[in-house]
């Protein structure tokens, strides 16, 4: 095992992604918009720190690009649930006033046309580092800090008093819940961490570096965030939108 430290904390950081989403299953209500996302957003992070594991055991060319590509995938599909969330892109069932019977809403355009560019900014990503004679480390650090600083400025956009989001669809964008503030901390704790990423140092009795204790930081930042995913999704809010 090449670096102990950082393996462990990858497992943590499973872990973590684990309990989330037994979090989301037993706690946000089946019928609920985002359960799927943050759901399909768990797995994605769990396989993600699965190859990380692997990759730090093992430095392989073939480890190395599954390692990049699944976190990759990871946080560009936070930016993807994040958008369908904040913008209320995603399609749910409409209780008609007339009928009372539940119809289903048409899958906008908007949906389909986010859903149709991250699927091919994926693939594209993927399909450039692969193809190259050499990967380039620069343009996937870049590719993953552009797309990660995106989803956490957008969220900070949700937690502002006086928002230019409407949080939730049947209330004016001045409702602003108890649970809204704590984005803020999340966009926080992110950034301090990911300096972690930037600023390297040698490592601690040449097990300790700057990345171990990223994956450290990056474990119980998760959990407080499907704290807050929870909460939001519980929020009296979601039941007057279907109303």
């Amino acid at each position: 095992m090449q670096e102990p430290a950082s393996v462990a904390f990858s497992l943590l950081n499973l872990w973590a992604h684990a309990q989330g989403a037994l979090k989301v299953r037993k706690r946000i209500p089946k019928t609920h918009p985002m359960r799927s996302y943050y759901l399909i957003w768990s797995l994605a992070s769990i396989n993600a720190w699965i190859w990380s594991a692997v990759f730090h055991t093992r430095d392989l060319p073939f480890t190395e690009k599954m390692d990049y590509f699944s976190a990759a995938l990871a946080i560009l599909y936070a930016l993807y649930y994040t958008a369908i969330r904040l913008f209320h892109l995603h399609p749910y069932q409409r209780q008609s006033r007339l009928t009372l019977h539940k119809t289903s809403n048409t899958t906008s355009l908007t949906y389909k046309s986010w859903s149709l560019l991250c699927i091919v900014a994926y693939v594209a990503h993927v399909s450039y580092l692969s193809l190259l004679p050499r990967f380039d480390y620069s343009y996937n650090m870049a590719f993953n800090l552009i797309v990660g600083l995106t989803h956490n400025a957008l969220w900070l956009l949700y937690s502002l008093p006086a928002s230019v989001i409407r949080r939730f669809p049947s209330r004016p964008k001045s409702y602003r819940p108890s649970h809204v503030g704590r984005a803020v901390i999340f966009v926080a704790l992110t950034t301090a961490a990911t300096a972690l990423e930037l600023f390297d140092f040698p490592p601690w009795g040449r097990i300790i570096d700057a990345h171990a204790l990223w994956h450290l930081a990056t474990a119980p930042i998760a959990l407080f965030w499907y704290d807050f995913l929870v909460d939001d999704a519980l929020d009296s809010s979601w039941r007057e939108q279907r109303a």
